[in-house]
């Protein structure tokens, strides 16, 4: 959320920094650790100027903290946000050592594995998100049936979902009742759904690449950092160090 003259709220401005979700944000506010110009404000959407603005959190001057990125080869079992109420699982716990608040860009549901990238950067989450900016996601999907050459080309033109029609994705065929979807948006369980629109249901789902970037060799579980020319190729900034 941000206003026409480039504030943000609070939470967001804490949460930006990089100390943590925007959940944790707002209980520390509540809390009264957080002081604007030298008083305590407790409430999460108060407006800040970050750049006039003197924003202190438990005392010590907000910074903003360098911009992280992150690669991580999801496993299935595990999901995309930060607290789970039914203590499942989540990516979260796959990235100890993280010292900076990092987001999932988009989501990868319980039982889906493979390629998740985490930052801070919100502006980056934004252009690899916004499905005007047209970046592919590429999975792998193992169907429990093989689909004809109908059901393909139905995919490559665009299927009839109860949220609208989906875009054109790129299909091919690889072995037995596995192929590979590329799409240019992001909706919620959109490649399962649109697996069971033209007759079949998904076995296996795992996301292989993001625009240009692969998850190559990374082990399940395992992630690193993107290097600067990866993050430039997905149009990300010069990361500070």
């Amino acid at each position: 959320m941000q206003t026409k003259s480039g504030q943000k709220t609070l939470e967001r401005v804490i949460s930006k920094a990089g100390l943590g979700s925007r959940t944790q944000a707002r209980s520390w506010i509540h809390a009264g650790r957080v002081r604007v110009n030298g008083k305590i404000v407790e409430n999460p959407d108060h407006w800040i100027d970050f750049d006039r603005d003197r924003v202190l959190f438990d005392d010590k001057p907000l910074q903003v903290r360098d911009r992280v990125y992150l690669l991580l080869n999801k496993p299935a079992g595990y999901i995309t946000t930060f607290k789970d109420p039914e203590r499942r699982p989540t990516v979260y716990d796959l990235i100890t050592g993280v010292d900076t608040f990092v987001s999932p860009v988009g989501r990868l549901d319980l039982e889906t594995s493979g390629l998740l990238i985490l930052t801070n950067d919100t502006q980056f989450a934004e252009r690899l998100t916004n499905p005007d900016h047209r970046i592919s996601k590429t999975y792998l999907v193992r169907c429990e049936s093989v689909l004809p050459d109908g059901a393909l080309e139905q995919l490559r033109r665009g299927v009839s979902l109860n949220d609208g029609p989906t875009r054109p994705a790129e299909v091919r065929r690889r072995e037995g009742t596995e192929v590979e979807i590329a799409i240019t948006e992001g909706r919620n369980r959109q490649v399962r759904r649109m697996i069971e629109a033209v007759g079949s249901k998904v076995a296996d789902l795992r996301r292989v690449r993001i625009g240009g970037l692969g998850i190559g060799g990374l082990a399940e579980g395992s992630w690193r950092e993107l290097n600067a020319g990866e993050i430039g190729a997905l149009g990300g900034r010069e990361v500070r160090r």
